[in-house]
């Protein structure tokens, strides 16, 4: 809980919809915190630019001189120690912003619960830090067809880099609740309401769904 509200964790595999989820909880009056958006946010600040420059030079940058996030996973992806040193750098940032945004949001009456879409939530151990994580389903196929068509992977980089993750089959077994998320967006959203109203009910006496 914070400020007396619940924190609730998304979790899921890659692709599986986790940002749609994380939506309609937004839309039902909580308070989404989206860590890729932070992280995005992060390799933005001059500190991020510098210490990646120093470590791994200028062919981490676009010519814009921004850092190129394909290149920096290009980087890492084979190098645990140098995915780990990546981490120590950026993790702490996210987790200051984070803690930032829900300060500012704990007296506002209408934040009725907080929502961490957090592709690592395991991986982090930031789940033990949630009231209640939900896992987010959808079948392998259309998993894949979505990453072919938002980030251009196909199964191969896909598989790559889940196997990077705790395996789909724990998360699902350790999560609270389970939204499947098909291309039929109402049945998702019926399903977060229900999961919605089962967590506050478990947290307040009267709890209220929008």
């Amino acid at each position: 809980m914070y400020a007396g509200k619940p924190i609730i964790g998304i979790a899921g595999g890659i692709g599986s919809g986790k940002s749609t989820v994380a939506r309609i909880f937004g839309e039902l009056g909580c308070c989404v915190i989206d860590s890729d958006a932070m992280v995005r946010s992060a390799y933005k600040d001059e500190r991020v630019k510098q210490q990646l420059k120093k470590w791994w030079g200028a062919m981490l940058f676009d010519p814009t001189g921004e850092v190129d996030r394909s290149a920096v996973w290009r980087k890492v992806q084979d190098r645990p120690d140098d995915l780990r040193q990546l981490e120590q750098l950026l993790h702490p940032m996210v987790n200051e912003a984070r803690e930032r945004l829900m300060k500012s949001k704990a007296d506002d009456a209408s934040v009725v619960a907080f929502v961490w879409d957090t592709p690592l939530l395991f991986e982090t151990g930031l789940n033990q830090m949630c009231d209640a994580v939900v896992f987010v389903e959808a079948p392998s196929e259309l998993r894949q067809a979505r990453v072919r068509e938002t980030r251009g992977w196909g199964p191969e980089q896909l598989a790559q880099r889940e196997n990077l993750q705790m395996p789909l089959d724990n998360k699902r077994r350790i999560s609270d609740h389970v939204v499947v998320n098909t291309a039929d967006e109402s049945y998702a959203r019926g399903q977060v309401r229900a999961v919605l109203s089962r967590i506050l009910a478990a947290s307040s006496p009267e709890p209220t769904v929008q």
